[in-house]
């Protein structure tokens, strides 16, 4: 019944910065793991940032030092910093929440970056 709700995709020329929130609601108090994930057409999906509930994060070696996760945990939610975008950040991005045994995945929000 816990669900992921993204928001803060569009549409931004290169070297421009989005922020993506994901929101979860449901019988739910907190969730161990919450991250990022992307995906380009045609492509596998791929883990661009995670964060624990201790504030411990992860990120893909192509977004580090442009990209930035952060949580709060009392809500659930994490945001996606992104700076510095270019045109190959470009894809669906999903919010997943690693709460086990279980997942959870968001409905997905489209970042285009432009050149």
């Amino acid at each position: 019944q816990v669900a992921l709700v993204e928001s803060g995709g569009g549409v931004v020329q290169a070297g421009g910065s989005l922020r993506l929130s994901c929101e979860a609601s449901g019988r739910v108090f907190s969730i161990d793991v919450m991250g990022w994930y992307r995906q380009a057409p045609g492509k596998q999906r791929e883990l661009v940032a995670a964060i624990t509930r201790g504030g411990i994060t992860n990120y893909a070696d192509s977004v580090k030092g442009r990209f930035t996760i952060s949580r709060d945990n009392a809500k659930n939610t994490v945001c996606l910093q992104m700076n510095s975008l270019k045109p190959e950040d470009t894809g669906v991005y999903y919010c997943k929440g690693w709460d086990p045994p279980r997942n959870y995945w968001g409905q997905g929000t489209q970042v285009t970056v432009s050149s």
